[in-house]
């Protein structure tokens, strides 16, 4: 359910990007940047292809619950029943959200909503593709009360697809709205990396929730915000994005001299290290003047380039959601390995390192070969694997002189 939901929402979203990139060009305003874009939106691709497999995991533990330990049997077809259970899912949203922002453990997977450095309706795309692994645990209340699970995952979407427009620097303050929901402005403030900002406005779609439990600031004309972690990611590598944190995290740990500071590591505040760690690796505190947007400038046909094939890239996860259910394990395992490896690709090509133009030559080739060997195993299109061969040939010569004028040396570090 879920993942036919994002597939028909998908082109909602990219219009509206279009839409709010448009409406900030006439402003003259710029809240977007190539590389960021194509960087967050690849995030929520990659999230979204990965729950095609884990859905099915934190689904199954939820009717588990429900199946052998509810207290109640609630009516699924009451109007009643799912407005409690909305309510009560933005409640406990914003205990996971909360939560994911002081324990570490939460953060390694909850940071990758927050490394871009720019907020706009892509930043909204941007989602981890770890947060299965605990966020079910939260939502396990309702499963015991009885909410049905096709309610549970309904109101689930309604709150996820709530926050999509909050994620914009176009519309302004909206007054009493601002005070009972969750909306751009209150949600600005909560992407923000100030002191005065840090750490406030968790609500999904209820704002009343940080009201109520002393998390709210409004968003203030006399302290503009600044976006992005505390920690940047510094890279366009969406692997990376999801990784990065939880590899922080496994250094402290194996280098603490003392076991509970090994522990403590995952579950003390983001920031928290042993004091040993921090002697012997210490990083510099953290300066909001000194924060600067990273950035790898391209030559504009390689970015025109990068351009076409993250919309590619997208066309081809569109497919993957649309065949994953009716497809055998091993190709539907097949074909997303070579989706994730198309979205690193494709980010390494945006930090201009050379070293991935080879990377790409040797994708589109693979995947030329992989659709040619389709054709020819289905219908046996010889025309159709013939255009194939020549769009693959077109791209590599594109891909080449686009690349020209790329240092020979690499153009940007491997993320640390």
């Amino acid at each position: 359910m879920y993942e036919r939901v994002i597939l028909w929402a998908t082109p909602a979203f990219l219009l509206l990007i279009a839409i709010e990139a448009l409406a900030a060009w006439i402003r003259r305003r710029s809240p977007y940047r190539l590389a960021d874009a194509i960087n967050s939106i690849g995030l929520g691709q990659l999230s979204t292809y990965v729950g095609v497999f884990t859905r099915l995991l934190t689904l199954g533990v939820y009717v588990l619950a429900f199946r052998h330990a509810r207290l109640f049997t609630l009516d699924a077809g009451s109007p009643w029943v799912w407005v409690t259970a909305l309510l009560l899912y933005d409640f406990l949203y914003y205990w996971y959200h909360r939560l994911g922002h002081e324990v570490n453990v939460l953060w390694a997977a909850h940071v990758v909503h927050h490394q871009s450095e720019e907020f706009n309706l892509s930043t909204a795309l941007r989602q981890t593709g770890s947060g299965f692994l605990l966020s079910w645990v939260f939502y396990l209340p309702m499963a015991v009360l009885g909410v049905p699970p096709e309610v549970f995952l309904g109101v689930g979407l309604i709150d996820l697809l709530y926050q999509f427009w909050i994620h914009t620097e176009q519309v302004g303050s909206l007054g009493v709205f601002d005070r009972l929901f969750a909306t751009p402005s209150n949600h600005r403030v909560h992407h923000a990396v100030n002191d005065l900002y840090l750490d406030r406005n968790y609500g999904g779609i209820l704002i009343l929730w940080d009201r109520l439990f002393g998390t709210f600031q409004p968003e203030l004309p006399a302290v503009p915000v600044v976006y992005g972690t505390r920690d940047p990611l510094r890279s366009w590598d969406p692997v990376w994005a999801n990784v990065h944190t939880y590899a922080a995290l496994a250094r402290d740990s194996w280098y603490a001299r003392s076991w509970s500071d090994k522990l403590r590591v995952w579950i003390k505040h983001p920031g928290w290290r042993p004091a040993d760690v921090a002697a012997r690796f210490p990083k510099p505190p953290f300066r909001l003047g000194a924060v600067s947007k990273f950035e790898r400038p391209l030559p504009s046909p390689l970015a025109a380039y990068c351009l076409v094939q993250a919309i590619l890239v997208l066309a081809f996860g569109t497919h993957y959601l649309a065949v994953a259910p009716h497809w055998a394990l091993g190709p539907t395992l097949g074909y997303l390995a070579g989706l994730v490896a198309s979205l690193w690709i494709v980010g390494g090509l945006t930090e201009g390192r050379r070293t991935f133009v080879w990377l790409e030559t040797l994708r589109i080739i693979a995947a030329a070969a992989v659709v040619v060997v389709a054709l020819r195993m289905g219908a046996g299109l010889a025309p159709a694997a013939a255009a194939v061969v020549v769009v693959a040939a077109v791209l590599c010569v594109w891909l080449w002189r686009a690349a020209r004028a790329l240092p020979q040396a690499g153009a940007a570090a491997a993320p640390a």
